[in-house]
């Protein structure tokens, strides 16, 4: 039976990290706002801008631009797919489920058809240790999501796809749906893809004029939609790391004060049982003088 100074010492210990899960709750409620409201912000655009560019897409002559050709069958060329993870812990299963997700997307085409790009410190220490091809790094854009962010990935991304190493661009992420929910996505970038793809669908019938010619708007046009669709993603992620781990400290701390009371009850039980004890060695030892 522990002493009564080892619980004191223990209630203490889980008081101490009860108060540390609440202010870590408290900072990511205030974070998960903001970054809400940016996601929020940005989700309209990009996805007027997928819906649109798909129709786009099956309108065209694919050889007007390389982001809309397939590519070249090449035997070395592999598949590129962006884990997109947190660059901290403590945020429940967020990471696990993406990098389960890209697991499984990896096992299905087999690993040595598969090149990484690994947006966020979990990712890439995970998939680092196990040796895959890594084209694309980055860590510690989520203090901060920032548009240049997103271009430096876009732009490293194009490059591969148009250099013919990889045959298309996917990327798995979670994305925001609410506080109490996130939902693992694997998304195709690259090659855009063409025509009911899209969310929403696409009216067939609506036809295009270009001023100027098709070749000149699709190379200022395509490169940025690569970049704002990497955009969300990382304000979706954002938005959803601070949710779990907002829902993850409440938990935690919530866990904590169940355990608390259980110890306290515990040495409330403890404290009585060596006062009786006392009590009777008095009695006791009264009745032997006597």
């Amino acid at each position: 039976m522990p002493s009564l100074l080892d619980l004191r010492r223990r209630i203490k210990a889980v008081k101490s990290t009860q108060q540390i899960t609440k202010a870590m709750k408290m900072i990511s409620a205030s974070k998960l706002r903001r970054a809400q409201d940016r996601v929020i912000g940005a989700r309209p655009f990009a996805r007027q801008m997928l819906r649109v560019l798909n129709g786009l897409a099956s309108r065209v002559d694919p050889s007007t631009h390389p982001l809309l050709a397939d590519p070249v069958p090449n035997p070395d060329a592999k598949n590129l797919l962006i884990v997109v993870t947190a660059d901290k812990g403590l945020c429940g299963s967020f990471n696990t489920n993406v990098i389960k997700a890209a697991s499984a997307f990896i096992l299905k085409a087999s690993a040595g058809q598969i090149a990484l790009g690994l947006i966020g410190r979990k990712g890439r220490d995970f998939f680092r240790r196990r040796g895959f091809d890594v084209r694309i790094e980055e860590i510690g854009v989520f203090q901060k999501v920032r548009y240049a962010d997103a271009q430096r990935v876009a732009r490293a991304a194009i490059e591969e796809f148009t250099s013919g190493r990889v045959n298309s661009v996917d990327v798995a992420y979670n994305e925001f749906k609410s506080v109490l929910q996130q939902r693992v996505t694997v998304e195709r970038l690259l090659p855009i893809p063409r025509g009911g793809d899209s969310p929403g669908g696409v009216q067939r019938d609506v036809d295009y004029l270009y001023e100027p010619e098709p070749g000149k708007i699709l190379a200022d046009l395509l490169p940025r939609h690569i970049e704002v669709q990497i955009y969300r993603v990382l304000l979706e992620s954002a938005a959803a790391e601070q949710a779990a781990r907002m829902t993850a400290m409440d938990a935690a701390s919530k866990n904590s004060g169940e355990i608390i009371d259980n110890l306290t009850l515990y040495m409330n039980k403890v404290r009585q049982a060596a006062i009786t004890r006392e009590i009777i060695e008095v009695v006791s030892g009264a009745q032997s003088t006597s």
